[in-house]
């Protein structure tokens, strides 16, 4: 039985994440945060060049891509269920903090531009919802690349400066002028790099719902993609 699917693309720090599980507690389903293996991934990448005595250089220079995808496998990288989503582990340990970390910030985005490193992480994804598994997925291709045909696609948009804001805060800083200012021009960098790269770009599929959350309290928004879904999928 295959199961169902959400899908919630958008760009960085748009709320993907947060909104999918909101979504997926509400309706029942499992939240999958694809981010969390792209980042899993990364990390091993930035632990193996470590234990080589290559701390800090391009882990796709030192493992090469393929190396890096037999290292994910040899150190245990998976996604397990943890509540209503599932929680990243590596060498039988949760590593959810690790993962959001500036150093695995800074690399995932060239590493999940890679496409074999996209093939490995979507067949791992496709292989949840074959398994029966209804799911709020959440990415960058989801809707266009991973699930063409999920059910019900979301696009969710918010102004650089509002992500920004929101990115600072959930980082517990204060949120200053300047400090705004520096985090909404890197997310735009990330956003024109994304939207630029060869592989999966980041886009809206021609048939998902586009939904700006710039103004939007964070409720309103969930309850939006839930009054969606609740006809698609009825009584799960």
């Amino acid at each position: 039985m295959k199961g169902g699917v959400i899908a919630i693309d958008g760009p960085a720090a748009s709320g993907k994440s947060t909104t999918a599980r909101a979504v997926a507690e509400t309706l029942g389903f499992s939240h999958l945060d694809s981010g969390s293996l792209y980042r899993g991934v990364t990390l091993v990448g930035i632990r193996e060049t470590a234990r080589r005595g290559r701390a800090g250089e391009d882990p796709l220079v030192v493992l090469g891509p393929e190396g890096l995808l037999r290292a994910a496998e040899d150190r245990g990288l998976m996604l397990q269920p943890d509540g209503a989503g599932f929680a990243a582990y590596l060498e039988g340990e949760p590593v959810d903090a690790e993962i959001r970390g500036a150093e695995v910030t800074a690399r995932v985005s060239a590493i999940s531009a890679v496409a074999v490193v996209r093939e490995w992480i979507n067949t791992r994804l496709r292989a949840m919802v074959r398994a029966g598994r209804d799911v709020v997925v959440d990415g960058r291709d989801i809707g266009t690349a991973v699930f063409p045909d999920a059910e019900l696609k979301i696009f969710l948009t918010a102004t650089p400066e509002a992500r920004a804001g929101r990115r600072i805060h959930q980082r517990g800083n204060p949120v200053d002028s300047d400090g705004l200012e520096q985090e909404a021009a890197a997310l735009a960098a990330r956003d024109r790099a994304d939207s630029s790269r060869a592989v999966a770009p980041l886009r809206a599929a021609a048939d998902a719902v586009p939904l700006d959350t710039t103004t939007m309290a964070f409720p309103e928004q969930v309850r939006f993609i839930v009054e969606l879904a609740r006809p698609i999928f009825g009584q799960r």
